[in-house]
């Protein structure tokens, strides 16, 4: 019996397939803007959670400097000089400038994604998109493990508890918002059921097209820059130490207190 050579299937045709390829020729704006956006959901949703923390740390220091400053009648009339309203607006911009710092040091890297690999019979004027190799999860995991740097294990890990409190904020406004519209038509149980499967759905969905190709990018973006400025022992523990030791605290809230995972079951 003869072997006759495998002919390509046909491409599919008609008005959503050509939808779909006109929309996927974007997919190098939208692809970075949706990394971008979901881990400033997530660096957000961690940040909500420790307003109250930040301000209990801003009465301890009001309560400090009045205890200082009370004990001389010279300096008795500063005490109580930051109201309550005041310090409330202090921890609120103090929160404010944390989270945008951890968005500059773990959203920002996401901009530069790019898909390298494409089809051979590509549209020709998609060979003038910049379109640079990186390297896969294999080579930068074997890197980081024969050349450790705090940025090659600090970003990503970080990277992914943010990713994940970022996909959690959004399954849960997918669950309001199927409860509180369906509960009148399908009645309280049935709405509750369906508004967890459908969180659910779309938590599984948002880490199953972007969570892992956040972590990805941010493992990328630090190798690139190990291998650029590490030069010694102390330079992998020190460079980016200012942005790791932003990014650390902010990523423990996310997975702690960010990252209600039992909520969407029980």
């Amino acid at each position: 019996m003869s072997l006759r050579p495998l002919t390509p299937s046909a491409a599919p045709s008609g008005p959503l397939a050509g939808l779909s390829r006109f929309m996927g020729g974007f997919r190098w704006a939208f692809m970075p803007l949706g990394l971008l956006s979901l881990i400033a959901v997530g660096v957000h949703a961690a940040t909500d959670t420790v307003d109250d923390r930040l301000l209990a740390l801003v009465d301890g220091v009001d309560a400090a400097f009045d205890r200082l400053v009370g004990g001389s009648p010279w300096t008795e009339g500063w005490v109580d000089l930051i109201s309550l309203e005041q310090r409330t607006h202090i921890a609120r911009g103090l929160a404010l400038v944390w989270e945008l710092a951890v968005d500059l040091v773990l959203a920002l890297p996401a901009l530069g994604y790019r898909e390298s690999q494409a089809p051979r019979d590509e549209e020709p004027w998609r060979k003038y998109l910049p379109r640079e190799a990186r390297p896969g999860w294999k080579p930068l995991f074997a890197r980081s493990l024969r050349k450790p740097t705090a940025v090659r294990w600090v970003r990503p890990l970080a990277t992914a508890a943010v990713v994940l409190a970022g996909a959690c904020a959004v399954a849960r406004l997918v669950q309001g918002t199927v409860y509180l519209s369906w509960r009148e038509l399908l009645g309280e149980g049935a709405a509750d059921v369906a508004a967890r499967g459908l969180a659910l759905a779309a938590l599984a969905g948002i880490l199953a097209t972007l969570g892992w190709r956040a972590v990805l990018r941010n493992l990328q973006h630090a190798d690139a820059a190990s291998q650029e400025h590490v030069r010694s022992r102390w330079q992998a523990l020190s460079y980016g130490l200012v942005g790791s030791a932003l990014s650390v605290p902010l990523a423990l809230v996310a997975v702690l207190d960010a990252s209600p995972l039992l909520s969407f079951v029980r």
